[in-house]
């Protein structure tokens, strides 16, 4: 079983800043993209951030230039570190993995619980 445990959302006032971290735990094997979505109330969830194993980064626009991902391997953790936050970088944050748990099966999705971030004007 695998599991994700996203932490460091909160409240924030805009233009400060908030780290995410998520923990891949369990029986893995490894670990290919993963990435970070949000999903504010009433919208669908987006993709914000994506790193790949050889640590390639892609940005939705929305995102560009306030926000990084990053990852460590060693620790099978994701992080998303954010600044310049705006109101509208409210939502429940969701980190994602690509992950096997052995060696002939192939890369399965695994999401975390999501965490709250809000950013007041």
């Amino acid at each position: 079983q695998v599991q994700l445990v996203e932490s460091g959302g909160g409240l924030v006032q805009a233009g400060g800043s908030l780290r995410l971290s998520c923990a891949a735990s369990g029986s893995i094997r490894s670990i290919n993209n993963m990435g970070w979505y949000r999903q504010a109330p009433g919208k669908q969830r987006e993709l914000i951030a994506t790193i790949t194993s050889g640590d390639n980064t892609n940005y939705a626009d929305s995102v560009k230039g306030r926000f990084t991902i990053s990852r460590d391997n060693a620790k099978n953790t994701v992080y998303l570190q954010m600044n310049s936050l705006k109101p509208e970088d409210t939502a429940v944050y969701f980190c994602n993995a690509y992950i096997r748990t052995t060696f002939n099966r192939p890369w399965d999705a695994y999401w975390g619980q999501g965490t709250q971030v809000t950013v007041s004007s």
